[in-house]
């Protein structure tokens, strides 16, 4: 199987699984349908920094931007979410599939501390679809950094 974000995983030679699963409505329940913890799960989030301006921030299952802390690390005075329509733009994906990996534009990385030296899942670009990854390689393939940027 292969997609934009797996044939992307693959070209940067990052070593992955890809994990197929069926519907799932919450994190709690995509955790466990992937088999992995909630912590574990990372979800992509897309944050706009100026107009036409985004980067893609890898936030842990069981956790939520702070956002005085990602403004700070930015050196920002404000940051905000695109809508669903605004982030399939800026990506080429979906919210609930949105990845770095094979995003239309290779926007920044902000990966929270909390993810690093563990292996994770990521969306991969479809329903159903996670791509595990080792946190460390996968940010390191996207050129990405990691700070604490959650609570």
């Amino acid at each position: 199987m292969t997609n934009s974000a797996i044939a992307a995983a693959t070209a940067a030679g990052l070593h992955h699984d890809v994990v197929t699963h069926g519907p799932v409505n919450s994190v709690e329940e995509a955790a466990a349908a992937q088999g992995v913890e909630v912590r574990d799960l990372v979800k992509t989030l897309v944050v706009r920094r100026a107009e036409g301006e985004y980067l893609f921030v890898l936030v842990p299952g069981d956790r939520s931007i702070s956002w005085p802390k990602l403004r700070a690390l930015l050196g920002v005075s404000r940051l905000s979410m695109p809508d669903a329509a605004t982030a399939k733009e800026a990506t080429g994906y979906e919210r609930g599939t949105i990845t770095p990996f094979g995003s239309v534009t290779a926007w920044p990385v902000v990966a929270d501390e909390r993810t690093r030296g563990r292996t994770i899942s990521l969306g991969a670009g479809e329903r159903g679809l996670g791509l595990r990854v080792a946190a460390d390689e996968a940010v390191a393939a996207l050129g990405g950094t990691f700070a604490d940027v959650t609570e």
